[in-house]
């Protein structure tokens, strides 16, 4: 049965839509992974992209507590999540569908961590069929400041200011002190998720949307990780949006947008059973 204790939603095909373009059994199924601090209907707007292609939809973002605090300390909270995650798609009985992952921020990027460990570590999970993921504003490495913005927007609506300036200075400090002072000493305890992933063995293709005016993740974090996938000839694009903020490129060039998702989706569910994956995405 479905995991009814996690706050996730599952959106199915319309009829008219259903095997539109795809095998009527086995749709695409695009999992979208929040950034900390979203709501579901921030992702409401991202689902209706893929469910106007006749795609399953699953929605999920982690608390903003887990996200900033747990794992920002080296705690690996999310990572039962991360299974849980990957199971529903044998509750539903898409286990056998493509699979395309939709990842927002940190807060996405470290789920989407532990979900790929599990993708190559555990056989019931190796048996999924993943033809491609889309990083939205993501991954950032080891950037406190970027964090203590980030903090700040979610908590600006739920604390008064002497507080929330109270719980940033607290955070910043923390984070300094066991993310990148102690990094080096306890890094074998719990490598950051930024470090991980540089050596993700994942061969399906990766898309990265990203921009320079992100205040919050840095633009040269995202182009690192691209150039590290690029130096092991993995297959991997990258769109450069002007002047959009943190994860909000699609508010600010919806057509944009939506257009490069849809063809990224399309080449990969097509393309999956080739190994050549030379499609260039222009830069908008």
């Amino acid at each position: 049965m479905p995991d009814t204790d996690m706050d996730y939603t599952i959106v199915l095909p319309e009829p008219a839509l259903q095997g539109c373009q795809w095998d009527q059994q086995r749709e695409p199924v695009v999992i979208l992974l929040g950034w900390g601090g979203c709501k579901d209907k921030n992702l409401e707007k991202y689902s209706s992209i893929y469910h106007q292609e006749g795609c399953v939809v699953i929605r999920y973002t982690a608390a903003w507590r887990t996200v900033f605090f747990a794992e920002s300390f080296g705690l690996s909270s999310l990572r039962e999540q991360a299974r849980r995650l990957l199971e529903l798609l044998y509750d539903y009985e898409i286990d056998q569908n493509p699979i395309v992952f939709h990842v927002f921020s940190n807060g996405g990027f470290m789920l989407y961590r532990y979900m790929v460990e599990l993708l190559h570590s555990h056989r019931q999970f190796g048996r999924l069929h993943v033809v491609g993921t889309i990083f939205d504003s993501a991954p950032g490495n080891r950037n406190v400041l970027g964090s203590v913005r980030a903090l700040s927007t979610v908590l600006r609506p739920r604390t008064s200011p002497p507080l929330r300036y109270l719980a940033l200075l607290l955070f910043a400090v923390l984070v300094f002190i066991l993310r990148v002072l102690l990094y080096p000493a306890t890094r074998f305890l719990h490598e950051n998720h930024y470090d991980a992933m540089k050596s993700d063995p994942s061969l399906w293709p990766q898309l990265y949307l990203y921009s320079h005016s992100d205040a919050i993740i840095a633009h040269r974090d995202i182009e690192n990780m691209v150039d590290s996938r690029r130096r092991r000839r993995l297959p991997t694009r990258s769109v450069a949006f002007e002047n959009s903020e943190h994860v909000c490129h699609y508010r600010r060039y919806p057509e944009s947008y939506a257009a490069i998702c849809r063809s990224f989706l399309r080449d990969c569910v097509v393309k999956a059973s080739r190994s050549a994956f030379s499609s260039e995405i222009p830069s908008f």
